[in-house]
Parts: C-alpha cells; structure tokens; sequence
C-alpha cells in the first residue's frame, strides 16, 4: 500500500507541491509496518511459543512413579527421553551446564565450593553474562527465574543481587532454602521474610509466583520462559504439611545392588565400605518416605501450572520440560544416601518434554545430556547459541529427521572433580556412557567397566576381562572428550565406538 501511493504520485506528478507531504506520510506509514512486525514486541506472544521449565533437585527416576500428574500431564503427553544424563552428579555443576550448555570442564564449575564451583565461582568469572536466560531476552522474551539457583547465592555479590538476563527474580539467599520454611527470598532486590506458616512452604510459593509471572505474561502479550526450581526431594526433603503422613509404609527400593554383598571387583573406594547395617538401612527407608512426601507438592504444582495455561489458552502455545540437576543412590553398592557417582542411580534421570508437535507418548532411546537443555530451549525459541556451546538440540528428534538420527550422538562424558583441599570420598574420574556401557576410570587407576544390557544393576566389574584394546579406545575416546570444546564435542561424542564386549 505504502509503495502503491509514492508510485501513484510520481507517475502523476513527481514536481507535485504535495508530493513531499506524501512521501512524509508514506515514510510514516512504513514504520508502522516495520514497527508492527518487529518480533522483539509484545505481539510476538502469537509467535513465539511460551518455554516453562520444571527443575528437581537430586530426584532419581524410580521415584518419578509416585508423581501421578506428572506421568498424566506430561509422559502420557508428551516425550520422553530413555538414556538421558548428566555429565556432573552434582548439584552447582549440572546447573551451571544446564544455564550454558556446556560439559563442566568448560565451564570450571565441577563441586559446589567456592575453589571450583558454586555460585561464587560462576560469578566471579562472569559465566551470567551468557546463559539460556540473556539468549532468550535478546530474543523479547519475558524471563523468570523461581527457587533454588547456584549453592552459595549470592555470597561475593550483594543480598540483592539479581543475575543477567531475568526480568523476574524469587530466589532464596544463602542456602535458606532446603527446610522449606524460614528461609528468605530476593524477590527482584526486594528480600522478603517467610516463616513456619504452611502457606510459606516454599514449594507452593514458587509455584504461585509462576503462575502469577505467566498470567500476567500473557495479558502484555510477551513471550515468557520460566526457570521454575524447586528443592524438593534434596535432604532433608521436608514434606509440605498436607502430605507428611503419605507413604508410610514405603521403603527404598531392594534392587540386587542394594547393599550389594560381594563388591571385590569394585573400585578401592567401593571395597572400603561395609555393608549397610540395619540402623542405616533404615534411616535410609525414612529418607525415602521423605523424598516421596516432599515430591507431592510439585506434582500438584504442575496441575496447577497447566490449569493456568488452559485458563489463559496458552497451554497449546507452550513447551514444558521437566528434569533433574542430578540423581540420587539410597544404599546401591552399599553407599549411603548421596549423589557424584557414575552409577546408573546417579546419571541416569527422568526428562520429559511435552509442546506443540510433540506426539504424546513418544520414547526416543537416542543418548542425550545435560549439554543439550539450554540449545534446545534457544532453538524452540528461534534465538542464537553461542559458539562455546557444547551441546546440541534435541528438536530433531522428536521430528524424526532420519538425517540428524543417522548422525547423532554415540557416547557421552562424565565427569567428576573434587576441591583439593578437601579429603574426597569419591576419586576423581573421567568416563564414557554409551547406548548399552558405561566405562569409568579413576585418578588412582582403578576402572569400571558394565554391559548394562547383560547386567543392568552394575553388579559384575567387566574391566579386567574385556578386550584390551577396548579399554584402550575408551580410555582414548573419554581423554578426548575431556578435552573437547564446542563444534570438537559434537564430533567427536557421534563417532561410532565398540561395543564393551
């Protein structure tokens, strides 16, 4: 229309006295049009779909099947991943990969210390300034970060500190958050008090602060992406009122690992243990009821957070991901309740993924990472990813490009990397884990080797009775990928690699 009236009036008359005053107004109607479509404005919100992203903390997948919504609103609906893992069994490191897409030796962060990790180390060398949340601000959308951030936040930094790239901001300062009550949040650099009241569990206020965020989201017409965190089941797994009197008679899973009775082909650190007492074994079954009490009010959240989208009929223009930073072992191979392996309890987690186009029920068996999370949420976003990224989209996928299949990854790196300064229960270790094996090998030359198909609890050490020169690819393959830094990763983890046996 613009370029119809200047045409019009320089055919008729170019010298015309109100040739000017048109094109003045042509000019004007332009920039409308420039402007209108510009998709850094609010009207973006009918074009760029909504991201909510659910994070638990130290959750293993066999209790994924105490949280019926979850299996109802987001495993029957939508996608799950069978071989998804983490490269750093640990809290602060995970994050930091999650926030970054990138293996740990990349960003440094690989304990929950100040040294090596937690939030003072990842400010300090100003990793915020480039995170999933920064991408996807650039990109107009409305970014909100509720519950637990890095271990330590904000010490080095103020109380009030808010991070690069979140417009909305509910996190608790300085490790307040575990009990659930009496803990104390930067509510964007306002610090609220909340106390032992049940409406100041902290599970259920970050989830109405998500549902708030996401309603008003939607009435200003702007794309949104919720980092929503919560604590739940990390010890001491406090349960909110309503549900600590579930699951009484539960007790930790006895698969053939637990407490396993013969670990002479185990590492040094693994053949030191004694077998679990019945006090332990015990204590462990409570820690157990705990975790699954404490889970309750997230799946609740999570019917909460969908009733909101349908209300505001958004539901079918958002993608929501839920996951873990980590898994959790309650007596495998006799160890006491914890995290750092790089046994299955440890790596080895839940992620499901529901969205447009994204068929209900699906099983993808591909290896994907922790690496992956932060790619794949820029992708459904349309925002660039830096060039340090390790990780790649899992979009794909779930669309079935047998191009991206033929080409994808055949093995993942895990990691492990103590404070040096502290005594380490766990060596420090490198490893592979492939579609069927996993492969570890530790500072002090101990190794592990599993065919998981053959032996899925990990209970038969194969790594002095395998071929040789299978150790010695892994062993290749595992120091490469140590090494590795972006576009170099995503080569050499798709490279075929042998088979354990």
């Amino acid at each position: 229309m613009v370029y119809f009236l200047s045409k019009r009036v320089s055919i008729k008359n170019l010298k015309s006295k109100h040739y000017l005053g048109l094109r003045l107004c042509s000019l004007f109607l332009l920039t409308i049009a420039i402007v209108s479509c510009n998709p850094f404005r609010s009207s973006n919100v009918d074009r760029l779909p909504n991201i909510l992203f659910i994070l638990t903390d130290d959750l293993d997948t066999a209790s994924v099947g105490y949280m019926p919504h979850l299996k109802s609103l987001l495993i029957d609906r939508g996608v799950s991943f069978s071989n998804y893992f983490v490269n750093v069994s640990l809290c602060c490191p995970s994050r930091a990969t999650m926030l970054r897409g990138q293996y740990a030796h990349n960003t440094g962060v690989f304990t929950n210390h100040k040294l090596n990790g937690s939030f003072i180390y990842f400010y300090r060398r100003g990793l915020e300034r480039s995170t999933i949340a920064t991408w996807l601000q650039k990109q107009g959308y409305r970014t909100a970060y509720m519950g637990k951030y890095l271990n330590g936040y904000p010490r080095r930094a103020s109380k009030t500190y808010v991070p690069p790239g979140w417009d909305e901001w509910d996190s608790p300062i300085y490790d307040t958050g575990y009990l659930e009550y009496n803990y104390t949040l930067n509510e964007n650099g306002n610090l609220v008090r909340y106390r032992n009241r049940p409406q100041d569990y902290s599970a259920d206020v970050y989830t109405d602060k998500a549902r708030k965020f996401i309603t008003q989201s939607i009435k200003d017409k702007q794309p949104f992406f919720v980092f929503l965190s919560y604590f739940a089941p990390h010890q001491p797994a406090i349960p909110a009122p309503r549900h600590r009197h579930l699951f009484s008679k539960e007790s930790a899973p006895r698969i053939p690992s637990f407490n396993e009775t013969d670990v002479s082909d185990k590492p040094k650190h693994i053949r030191n243990l004694p077998l679990l007492n019945r006090q332990q074994q015990n204590k462990i079954d409570r820690l157990y009821r705990q975790r699954l009490r404490s889970l309750q009010a997230v799946d609740e959240g999570l019917v909460k957070l969908i009733n909101t989208l349908k209300i505001n009929k958004q539901l079918d223009n958002t993608y929501i991901i839920f996951t873990s930073d980590n898994g959790f072992h309650l007596g495998q191979h006799r160890l006491p309740p914890e995290k750092e392996t790089a046994y299955e309890e440890d790596i080895h987690l839940p992620l499901y993924l529901r969205g447009a186009g994204i068929p209900a029920g699906k099983i993808i068996d591909e290896i994907v990472g922790n690496i992956d999370l932060a790619p794949t949420i820029a992708k459904l976003a349309g925002a660039n990813v830096p060039n340090f990224v390790d990780g790649r989209s899992l979009v794909e996928l779930w669309r079935d490009n047998s191009r991206s299949l033929a080409s994808w990854r055949r093995v993942f790196l895990v990691e492990h990397r103590q404070n040096k300064q502290m005594i380490p229960m766990i060596p420090d270790y490198i490893g592979l884990r492939t579609s069927n094996c996993t492969y570890i090998e530790y500072d002090n030359g101990d190794r592990e080797l599993y065919d998981l198909t053959r032996d899925p609890y990990q209970l038969q050490n194969i790594a002095k009775t395998t071929k040789p020169e299978v150790i010695k690819e892994y062993a290749r393959r595992s120091l490469g990928l140590r090494n590795c830094r972006g576009k170099i990763c995503r080569e050499l983890d798709r490279k075929p690699i042998s088979d354990c046996v």
